[in-house]
C-alpha cells in the first residue's frame, strides 16, 4: 500500500462536474480506520442532505462493486447495507473533528 494518497482520476468526468463542489473525501486504511473529510456547505444547512447523498454514493458503489467483483448489483448494495447496518449498531470509529477552512472569494 502506498504511504501517500492516490487521488481518483476524475478527467474523463470533467464535464459532469461543471458547478459541482466537493463535500467528501475518505481514505481506508488497511485493517484500520477509515478517514473522512467533509465540508457539509456544498450538501446544504438540513443534513438530511448528507443523508441523501450517502444514499445516492450507495447505488454508485453497488454498481462498481459489482463491475469490479463480478457480482449482482442487488447483491453488492445488500452487502453494503449489511456493513451500514453493522456499523450503526457497533461502531468501530470515533470521528475526529475537521474545520474546515473559509472559501476565499
Amino acid at each position: 500500500m502506498s504511504d501517500k494518497p492516490i487521488p481518483i482520476d476524475l478527467t474523463p468526468y470533467a464535464q459532469n462536474l461543471v458547478g459541482a463542489r466537493e463535500f467528501l473525501r475518505m481514505w481506508a486504511t488497511e485493517d484500520g480506520p477509515v478517514f473522512c473529510f467533509i465540508n457539509p456547505v456544498p450538501v446544504g444547512a438540513d443534513p438530511i442532505g448528507f443523508g441523501v447523498a450517502l444514499v445516492d454514493a450507495i447505488g454508485h458503489a453497488a454498481k462498481a462493486y459489482a463491475r469490479a467483483v463480478q457480482i449482482s448489483e442487488a447483491e453488492a448494495r445488500a452487502r453494503i447495507w449489511e456493513g451500514v447496518d453493522a456499523e450503526r449498531n457497533r461502531p468501530t470509529d470515533s470521528p475526529i473533528e475537521f474545520v474546515p477552512r473559509k472559501e476565499q472569494h
